[in-house]
């Protein structure tokens, strides 16, 4: 044979060996299910340890979130040798048929495989696979069965975790954890079936924060599948990282108090503190008790109830609620006015009842005035001229520059757009410009008189009840502020980079001290609507807001608002509060309640007992 002949029956024999090769490998892992079934028996010497989540604490040290022990009752079917099914059903509390039950939902649970190439179809289920057979069990449910389980092989104890919640407060901000869906198990490799996840609240928003770092342990098997030993003494193996802790700027106790205030009532309740952007209460009524979300058992027992319920408590209303903040509005049209040029701070106008209703009170002056009588007829005046500048000839033209101006300052103070804070669930208010109103209307079909009623924070304006306090947190910093948040620290690398962003709003620093005097009057002066926030030996500075409020055409009672920051100098804390269908004004009911908040917080105790009682003992007949 020649060697030209011997080169190309060489070749051919690679070239087949290559053909059959490659054939074998897809046979193995594409046609033939066996292969597959191996690949998972081997993957079950690694065993995989979660570490418990990281710990909540508030700004003052408290712990408002830690992991308690669970148990989890686990079976291995290949090692169930003659399960006597009465005894055990009788060591687990259960009847017989439930036992039996449980097996095949185990193995339902488990789902099939459908190989498209061979056509058969098998199921996932395992015999010498762990499941469990029953999850959460309480230390006290699992010392009742563990003594007994060296009678039954094949079953044994699992350690687990869950949430614990010390202080019953706050359910709306931590969120809540549920098993992870299949969906989630294909989309990140740290979760397998059983694993839990944040579902709502910090405990979602900060998730890869919160789950810390799975460890590995290896071990060595007998041909019966018994675990032998660590697979080389250990060598491998690496120890779960329990996440550091987090910090939050909240004070669970104000966050207490805020909620037992809100008791028998509708609404809400966010403090912020100004320097910081730390929220530090975010009160939502109805509320629930967080431990009612701990672990499947209790969710399926009680998520349907509180998701039925008419009075909405899983709702959080700070975030998503979007009202017509009335009067508290009047702040910043003062502020854009007077940073437009169309009015100084010494502008007066006659609280003229024919243009628009007022109580009564005499003509204010200047703006300070104007805020401490919150005069509507002042702000139809104000807002007027914000709108209708002489830019064109035309009024409709001249109301679509104007407008679309005043929706650019709304803007640079964080409405009408979500706050980027670090919770879920938030919505964004609404600030209309011109497009919102030619959707309406028509283009060039409106004007100034037509939409007049925004001039006192009514209409189409919608706020959160989170936004309003974040107004109060800008006069308080006299033009400023950092976006809201929850984590005050990640272990101890801070908060998150862009809560350190400073923002600042449309309107210069020289314009905001007229406006806060009035606030200032609003509160401490006669003939101001918020005497019933005041606080002995502390200046408040706020505002009331009385929002009309229908449904249709039937008025309902009133809501009552009311946003404030404390002390006038070097303040300490911003707040605002809202009460659905109150009834009366915003210095009826919201005002005292900020009262109390602020009193509690920079004093540590609130010796206003009668406001208290007040407050405590009300129960508002519009309240559902």
């Amino acid at each position: 044979m020649k060697f030209e002949d011997r080169k190309y029956v060489i070749l051919s024999i690679f070239v087949l060996i290559g053909v059959l090769y490659s054939f074998k490998l897809f046979y193995m892992q594409v046609v033939d299910d066996t292969w597959k079934l191996r690949a998972q028996q081997i993957a079950e010497k690694r065993r995989e340890i979660n570490p418990p989540r990281a710990v909540i604490f508030d700004r003052n040290g408290n712990k408002v979130v830690s992991n308690k022990t669970y148990y989890n009752l686990m079976m291995v079917e290949k090692n169930i040798d003659h399960l006597d099914t009465l005894g055990f059903a009788k060591l687990i509390g259960w009847t017989v048929q439930e036992v039996k039950d449980r097996f095949v939902a185990i193995i339902h649970g488990e789902g099939k495989y459908y190989n498209r190439h061979s056509g058969k179809t098998t199921s996932n289920y395992q015999t010498i696979r762990a499941y469990p057979f029953i999850k959460e069990l309480t230390a006290e449910e699992m010392s009742r069965i563990a003594p007994h389980l060296e009678n039954f092989k094949g079953f044994y104890e699992e350690v687990s975790s869950m949430r614990d919640y010390p202080y019953a407060n706050g359910a709306n901000i931590l969120g809540y954890l549920s098993e992870v869906t299949q969906l989630e198990i294909d989309n990140d490799n740290f979760y397998k079936p059983g694993g839990r996840i944040g579902r709502s609240g910090i405990e979602r928003y900060y998730e890869s924060q919160f789950r810390g770092e799975k460890g590995i342990r290896y071990i060595v098997t007998s041909a019966m599948n018994n675990t032998v030993g660590a697979f080389e003494d250990g060598k491998y193996d690496t120890i779960a990282k329990q996440a550091p802790p987090i910090h939050l700027g909240l004070d669970v106790l104000l966050q207490a108090y805020g909620e037992k205030l809100l008791l028998n009532k509708k609404g809400c309740i966010v403090a912020i503190e100004p320097s910081t952007g730390e929220i530090l209460t975010m009160a939502s009524s109805p509320n629930y008790d967080p431990n009612l979300l701990v672990g499947n058992r209790k969710i399926r027992k009680n998520y349907p109830a509180l998701l039925n319920n008419e009075d909405k408590p899983l709702f959080p209303r700070p975030l998503a609620s979007e009202y017509m903040p009335g009067s508290t509005f009047k702040l910043i049209q003062s502020l854009i006015g007077m940073q437009e040029g169309v009015i100084t701070k010494n502008s007066g106008f006659p609280c003229n009842h024919s243009i628009v209703g007022c109580h009564n009170h005499p003509s204010a002056q200047n703006i300070s005035q104007a805020v401490q009588m919150s005069c509507n007829p002042y702000y139809y005046a104000v807002v007027r001229r914000i709108i209708e500048q002489g830019k064109k000839s035309s009024s409709f033209e001249d109301a679509e520059i104007g407008l679309n101006i005043w929706a650019k300052y709304m803007h640079s103070f964080g409405l009408g757009k979500r706050l980027e804070t670090d919770i879920t669930g938030l919505r964004s208010g609404v600030i209309p410009d011109s497009k919102y109103y030619d959707k309406w209307y028509g283009h060039h079909r409106w004007k100034f008189s037509t939409i007049r009623s925004i001039s006192i924070g009514q209409g189409e304006v919608q706020l959160t009840p989170l936004q309003l306090a974040n107004i109060a947190v800008i006069m308080a910093n006299r033009g400023w502020y950092y976006m809201p948040h929850f984590v005050k620290s990640i272990g101890d690398n801070g908060p998150l980079n862009r809560f350190h962003v400073k923002h600042k709003t449309m309107v210069d620093p020289i314009h905001f001290s007229p406006v806060i005097e009035g606030m200032r009057s609003v509160v401490h002066e006669l003939g101001g609507t918020a005497r019933r926030a005041r606080i002995d030996g502390v200046i408040v500075c706020g505002k009331t807001g009385t929002v009309e409020n229908y449904i249709g055409k039937v008025k309902q009672p009133n809501h009552s608002v009311f946003i404030a920051f404390a002390p006038m100098n070097n303040p300490k804390i911003s707040i605002s509060v809202f009460i659905e269908r109150a009834g009366g004004g915003g210095g009826d009911w919201a005002a005292p309640i900020a009262s109390l908040m602020i009193e509690k917080y920079l004093n540590g105790e609130v010796k206003s007992i009668e406001k208290e009682k007040r407050i405590l003992e009300a129960i508002l007949p519009t309240s559902k």
